[in-house]
This record gives C-alpha cells, sequence and structure tokens, in this order.
C-alpha cells in the first residue's frame, strides 16, 4: 500500500510543477468534471488526504475556504504543512491496521482503515485521469502517469 501513495506523491509533486508554467486564469477556468478547475482540483486532492489520514488519527475537523486558495504556491503550501503528518502515518502503516474501524457521523458510517486508505490512493488516481485531460485541452503534455520506471518496487 506505501507504494502506491509513494506513487501518488510522486506524480503530485510533477502536477505541482506542471502547474506552475499555467496561468493562474488557465488554473481557475471553470472546466467540466473534477472540482471544477485544475487548481482547486489539486487542492481537493490535499484536502480530502488529509481529512481522510486526520480521520485514522482522530484528528479535529480543520474547516477552510476554498477562496483562500487562488493560486499554486497556495496549494502547495498547504500541502507542505500537512504531508509531515500525512508521511509519517503512511510510513508507519501495517497490515494489522486494516481491519480497524473507523466510525464516523456518530457510527452511521463504519469503515475500515484499509479501506480507507485505498480510497484515498484511488481518488487521487481518479483526479490525475481528468487532470490529464485537461492538460491536453490546454495544447500542453500531461504529467507521465506510468508506475513503471519510477523506482517504486
Amino acid at each position: 500500500m506505501k507504494q502506491f501513495f509513494y506513487y501518488n506523491w510522486q506524480v503530485r509533486e510533477e502536477w505541482f510543477e506542471w502547474a506552475k508554467q499555467v496561468s493562474a486564469e488557465d488554473l481557475l477556468k471553470q472546466r467540466v468534471g473534477g472540482f471544477n478547475n485544475i487548481l482547486h482540483t489539486l487542492l481537493h486532492i490535499v484536502v480530502v488526504e488529509f481529512d481522510w489520514i486526520n480521520d485514522l488519527l482522530g484528528g479535529e475537523v480543520i474547516e477552510f475556504q476554498l477562496e483562500d486558495y487562488q493560486t499554486i504556491d497556495d496549494v502547495i503550501n498547504l500541502h507542505q504543512h500537512w504531508h509531515p503528518m500525512i508521511r509519517n502515518f503512511v510510513e508507519n502503516w501495517t497490515d494489522n491496521l486494516s481491519d480497524k474501524q473507523l466510525v464516523i457521523e456518530e457510527g452511521k458510517r463504519v469503515f475500515s482503515y484499509g479501506e480507507v486508505m485505498k480510497h484515498v490512493i484511488v481518488h487521487e488516481i481518479h483526479h490525475i485521469g481528468q487532470l490529464s485531460i485537461w492538460a491536453r485541452e490546454l495544447g500542453l503534455s500531461p504529467v507521465q502517469a506510468n508506475y513503471i520506471g519510477r523506482g517504486l518496487s
């Protein structure tokens, strides 16, 4: 499981670098799918990962305002702020945590930790596909999404 988080983080960093070459106007342009634009889809990826891992750690809910994130540097800074905590959790993951139960919404929803971790991985990969389509719409090459050749196995 850890290798797929490492994969997502590598690809995310490459998307951050890719986004630095794109105008603020193009990053915020309304699009079909995702979180409606490139910038906020990248932000959504960061926030969803944090929210789920934070839930697994029993952390407090953090509220934020979408309009506070208007540049790629804003998104990168948030990622860098949260990433050490997330990385520590992932690096200390053991398979015996997979069946542990996460109870949310006062018991209305129960998920296994393993299910949550797999959801976080797949969620980001889903949005990477959307970003790739939008990159092509801008006439730019998307970030290479291949797992092979990243030295993760």
